[in-house]
């Protein structure tokens, strides 16, 4: 008895182990301008991901050219950039590997993008898309959402955003 209890105490502690290594962690760094700063020095905002988590979530059912139609769950990028202070007309988002896409700040008021990092109900990983992957409402915006300049825009592996 006791060495079965001590047998499923080990195996508890192990997978709590291996959950806590698996979870993903991550920043978003906001730079350029902007008026709030979290880090006076860079003069740029960064966001845990707990931050993000802390947000109000919104989600968006839509489709991708690299996913089927699913659900995204993440923060409204409007309200990154508030919060951040950001005044410009584009913004330049780059991803881990340093591709990077210009967008128009305009864009974020018509098309209410998130900045997703869940897909399906799951956490967005590297290899999938994460942490964050930039989503247009592709398959409620008509025409102009399934073009190619707009497919381009869907950028993810997002570590970034420059507003210029």
């Amino acid at each position: 008895m006791l060495l079965t209890m001590m047998r499923n105490t080990t195996l508890a502690l192990l997978a709590l182990f291996i959950v806590q290594s698996n979870a993903l962690s991550f920043t978003l760094e906001i730079a350029g301008k902007i008026k709030n700063t979290t880090d006076a020095e860079n003069k740029n905002y960064v966001f845990t991901d707990n931050e993000l988590f802390a947000m109000p979530i919104h989600s968006i059912t839509t489709s991708t050219s690299w996913t089927p139609r699913e659900k995204f769950d993440g923060v409204l990028l409007a309200d990154i950039l508030a919060k951040a202070g950001a005044e410009g007309t584009m913004m330049t988002l780059y991803a881990l590997n340093d591709y990077y896409i210009d967008v128009p700040l305009s864009d974020v008021t018509k098309y209410n993008m998130i900045l997703a990092y869940k897909m399906g109900g799951n956490m967005l990983k590297v290899r999938d898309f994460g942490p964050l992957f930039l989503i247009y409402p592709r398959d409620s915006g008509g025409a102009e959402l399934n073009s190619p300049l707009y497919n381009s825009r869907f950028i993810w592996q997002i570590n970034r955003i420059v507003i210029k």
